[in-house]
């Protein structure tokens, strides 16, 4: 099961840089990563990635712990102090899974959920790799068991404003069955709006429009979503908290008493109380097809080939039946850790890590993250063959259950005490991400504005498999983004398009509970068959990266993260940028207040950001000539983003405690920016709003008071 090493070969030379924000003097750095960069394998990547999605391989599954060990035993071939790391959670898996649909004559019209099946040709692996027994059914992980019959409301994609839409046509869906399509936002928070609003369940459909047969050929024939495949997911409120339910802020250890968990009757507050249940687009078809009332509004059409009406209609109904029961128990799953202890700064940690588990074979999601990482994990273990030796100690983190919700990083977060300050016996300095880490050829990135500059430098280093660098290509393709869409969040004219940290992947936990700064890569295309049991090796090589030279690129860059936070003279935080874009966020949030007609006072938030502002512009000064001893500098820095948390944490979902950057209670992967004043402007609550204007005023004065030190 394990991949022959190879002899690393050149890899194709940029022209080193002399000159990056941290170092005093780049050159050992820069023939350090010459030789890491030759490192990466394509081969082996590929040898990865068929190991790794040879089985399905859900979390707490055998095949779960069969890939933990896989990963583990690299981890250790590259020369990592490895353990794996066990957590007894609650986790979710189908019993029954049962959905019923009848007409308005009381037709049955569905019996479903139906299986996905495709047509393959004689030979393929399709066939089997379709049918495995060990594939678990579409479902959705924390959904409710419970059996109901109610008619069915078209609600579009489940949004706030869709949901605020039907109110305005007059039809509730109280007591109603909602029929929603994914996409728009994350799928918890569809069941999260519906379940406040009285629906008796909820049902996510995937539409040919959005990632299927309406945008492109299907998969076989291409990497569109088949009209019988449906998207599993969780629908835990991870807007409210991630993680395993029973214990927010407490690390679900094996033998954890049963009376530190929240009983799972009263689990209410971050998971649905009602049926959900997925759907493919095949078997939405005939309930959308049947449905009368209104028409919908023009954007709520989708792919089928028939108007999409919203139903509604108390006296003619088109009805839903759903029978689900979930096993919901405790389970064991495994995060694997390697760890390369730092020369002279050991307790300064600089932590990288990909979830393992998929909901089937997980092919792009995650198991080409977990390849590029296995890679730049070969190529940091040919370095310390070599000599090199990181100044910072270096945590490498294979997480599992990441798609029951993020549970593996966060167990461990909360296990590890990340919010330790500088000083203590260990502090996490830095987290990178990696997800998806190839499902295409365009470059992706979000970041926290202190580590856009540094991720950029880093982007130019690493050739790009469509010519040129990394960097070069990233900025190519979002020149044209530019060109034919508004309002990209950008470092400023001319730099390539940088993401906002929302939620929906690993870096949640370090960012947002314990305040550790963080970037996220990946390489995007169409990927149609997210979630379904299509993400699969034959899926991979033949419409994402057929020759793995973006998985390699991807590996080059998650490693030089590494190299380069462990090994800077000086941490390489930009707090210039980062509040120069707190700036730009109080500037929106006050037009979006007084366009609401609410009167507030920015004024104090507004001179909090300027003495951020000129705090952080000393300290870059010195950063670009550091001290001998730069203790107290690196001590500063790295005590800025936690500066940021609100000890109390954010209003009615105090495990969010970043006053900058957190989910959006009602978008969940979208990253709402200032979110305790900005959700209070969208809930027209004025007393909220200064309040938290107060809060915020706090957290930017925590974080000057942090960097004066190092402005003398």
């Amino acid at each position: 099961m394990q991949p022959q090493e190879k002899a690393p070969a050149a890899a194709p030379q940029t022209t080193a840089p002399t000159r990056v924000f941290g170092f005093r003097d780049f050159t050992q750095q820069a023939a350090w990563d010459s030789e890491f960069l030759a490192v990466p394998d394509p081969q082996l990547a590929r040898q990865h990635l068929k190991a790794l999605t040879a089985e399905p391989h859900w979390a707490s599954s055998p095949e779960d712990y069969d890939t933990a060990l896989y990963v583990a035993a690299r981890f250790k071939a590259a020369g990592l102090q490895t353990e794996i790391v066990p957590y007894s959670v609650l986790t979710s898996e189908p019993l029954t899974n049962l959905v019923e649909a009848f007409d308005t004559a009381g037709r049955k019209i569905l019996s479903g959920p139906t299986s996905a099946h495709v047509t393959a040709e004689a030979g393929s692996s399709i066939g089997a790799s379709q049918s495995d027994p060990r594939i678990i059914s579409p479902f959705n992980a924390w959904s409710a068991s419970g059996e109901v019959t109610a008619p069915v409301v078209y609600a579009n994609y489940g949004r706030l404003a869709d949901f605020q839409r039907l109110a305005e046509l007059g039809i509730s869906v109280k007591d109603k069955i909602v029929l929603v399509r994914n996409g728009g936002n994350y799928r918890g928070v569809k069941v999260y709006v519906a379940q406040q609003r009285g629906a008796k369940g909820v049902l996510i459909y995937s539409d040919p429009s959005d990632d299927g047969s309406h945008s492109g050929r299907p998969y076989p024939d291409g990497p569109f979503r088949p009209d019988s495949a449906a998207q599993r997911g969780s629908v835990q409120f991870m807007p409210i908290y991630p993680g395993d339910p029973t214990t927010p802020g407490i690390a679900s250890v094996p033998g954890l008493p049963a009376d530190d968990r929240i009983p799972v009757n009263k689990l209410q507050y971050d998971l649905p109380s009602i049926p959900v249940a997925p759907l493919s687009a095949a078997d939405a078809a005939p309930i959308l097809h049947a449905l009368s009332g209104p028409a919908g509004p023009r954007d709520w059409q989708g792919g089928l080939p028939f108007p999409y009406r919203l139903g509604g209609d108390d006296s003619t109904p088109v009805s839903v039946h759903m029978n689900l029961v979930e096993d919901t128990q405790l389970r064991t799953i495994w995060d694997v850790i390697g760890t390369i202890p730092g020369s002279s700064d050991p307790s300064q940690w600089v932590i990288a890590g990909n979830h393992r588990d998929a909901w089937v074979y997980g092919a792009a999601d995650p198991g080409s993250g977990t390849a590029a990482m296995l890679e730049a994990v070969h190529g940091l273990g040919v370095l310390l063959q070599r000599g090199w030796k990181p100044r910072r100690t270096i945590v490498v983190a294979s997480w599992d259950a990441e798609e029951e919700g993020l549970i593996g990083s966060t167990e461990w977060v909360e296990q590890n005490e990340t919010t330790q300050q500088p000083g203590e016996p260990h502090h996490t300095i830095a987290y990178f991400n990696m997800d998806v880490a190839v499902s295409g050829p365009i470059f992706t990135a979000a970041a926290t504005p202190s580590l856009r500059q540094f991720l950029q430098e880093i982007a130019k280093e690493v050739i790009s498999p469509a010519g040129g660098t990394v960097y070069q290509q990233w900025r190519k393709s979002e020149d044209h983004n530019r060109r034919i869409s508004e309002g990209s969040i950008t470092t400023g004219p001319g730099y390539p398009r940088f993401g906002e940290l929302g939620s929906g992947s690993d870096y949640t936990p370090f960012l947002q509970h314990a305040g550790v700064p963080a970037t996220d890569i990946g390489s995007d295309g169409p990927f149609g068959v997210y979630h379904t049991v299509y993400d699969n090796y034959d899926w991979f090589v033949r419409f994402a990266d057929p020759t793995f030279a973006y998985t390699q690129q991807q590996a080059r860059i998650f490693g030089l993260e590494m190299l380069h936070m462990a090994d800077a003279d000086v941490l390489p935080f930009d707090y210039q940028s980062y509040a120069r874009e707190i700036f730009g966020y109080l500037i929106q949030a006050r037009s979006r207040a007084a366009a609401k007609g609410l009167t507030l006072d920015f004024a104090g938030a507004l001179n909090a950001e300027g003495n951020l502002e000129a705090a952080a512009h000393a300290v870059y000064q010195r950063q670009l000539a550091p001290p001998a001893d730069v203790t107290g500098l690196d001590r500063a820095l790295s005590s800025v983003e936690p500066a940021l948390l609100i000890p109390e944490g954010l209003p009615h979902r105090p495990w969010y405690r970043h006053s900058i950057y957190a989910p959006g209670e009602f978008t969940g992967y979208e990253a709402v920016v200032i979110p305790g004043v900005n959700e209070a402007i969208d809930a027209s609550d004025t007393p909220r709003a200064q309040a938290q204007l107060g809060v915020l005023v706090q957290a930017l004065n925590r974080a000057v008071a942090a960097l004066t030190p190092a402005t003398r």
